[in-house]
């Protein structure tokens, strides 16, 4: 039934869940990928962004004429910038002039301002420079690499949404690719008192394998792999890493849409290879679930569909 909403904020969360079949081999687990490009933003950052903007304006830190500023590397700014343009804020994104042509023309077409910072000073450039400029009187930055509303809406929301798919009890498995780490944490601590269970499993750059105890490093896997351990992860709460590079990353991007009909982003192609990388560990008959943060069409521009 379709349903009539008065605002954007009541279209986030509830996103669906796909099995794949065409890019999982045989005998492995079951691989099902939610795809959060279902919220009305666009990914899986609207939730979030949604989630930090009413816990400030009930706290009373976000008021009326107030402008939002945050350091991202896109989906989250994109996320932000609709929700502001929804609730009459301005706003203001740092991000590093790395990201995709698509992800800055999103957040001028939502009224937002952008200030570019060197791609390969990383995010702590970008962090470094909003916090800079919400030191102004009337600027709110939200800060999702250490707010804990970020972890705290995937608890709530996206975890439980994947275990009522699952029969109140959830997969056999969850993977994750880490970001600012809200999605794991969350998700992961939602999943872990549904079933003790359960395996959670973290997914990282191998060009930037920080959470396995390695060096940061440049890779192409936009929106994870950060380089810093943020504030927000609770690296206790899965039991493992995984790693894919950036090739692999991309050619799993490419697969998905041609085999599986379905346009995602790098982040999502990453997720998708870790999380078959486990299925073939844990063998058929059990289920691992992965996340899509976004779709492909803000990545068009970029090295992983020209070909």
């Amino acid at each position: 039934m379709v349903k009539i909403v008065s605002s954007v904020a009541e279209l986030i969360g509830d996103t669906p869940i796909i099995k794949l079949s065409s890019v999982v081999p045989e005998g492995f687990a079951d691989v099902y990928l939610k795809l959060e490009a279902f919220n009305v933003g666009g990914s899986v950052k609207d939730r979030i962004a949604l989630n930090m903007i009413e816990t400030a304006e009930e706290d009373g830190i976000l008021k009326p004429g107030d402008t939002i500023v945050e350091p991202t590397s896109g989906n989250t700014g994109v996320g932000l910038a609709m929700l502001a343009a929804a609730k009459g804020y301005k706003s203001v994104f740092v991000m590093p002039d790395t990201m995709s042509i698509e992800r800055r023309l999103l957040l001028s077409a939502y009224g937002a301002e952008l200030v570019l910072t060197p791609g390969a000073e990383g995010m702590p450039a970008a962090i470094a420079k909003a916090r800079e400029i919400a030191a102004q009187p009337g600027h709110f930055l939200p800060l999702q690499f250490e707010n804990p509303a970020n972890p705290a809406i995937h608890e709530t929301t996206t975890g439980p949404e994947i275990i009522a798919a699952f029969g109140g009890v959830g997969p056999d498995a969850f993977l994750s690719a880490v970001g600012t780490g809200g999605t794991i944490t969350g998700v992961g601590r939602a999943l872990r008192k549904a079933n003790p269970a359960v395996g959670i499993y973290a997914l990282e750059p191998s060009e930037s394998a920080v959470l396995s105890g390695g060096q940061k490093g440049p890779h192409k896997i936009q929106g994870i792999g950060t380089g810093f351990i943020p504030q927000v992860l609770d690296t206790a709460v899965f039991d493992g890493v995984f790693q894919v590079s950036s090739e692999e990353a991309f050619a799993m991007t490419r697969r998905l849409a041609k085999e599986e009909g379905i346009l995602v982003g790098i982040s999502s192609g990453a997720a998708v290879a870790g999380a078959i990388a486990l299925a073939g560990q844990l063998g058929a008959g059990k289920s691992v679930v992965t996340i899509a943060p976004d779709n492909g069409e803000r990545y068009l521009s970029t090295p992983v569909f020209q070909n």
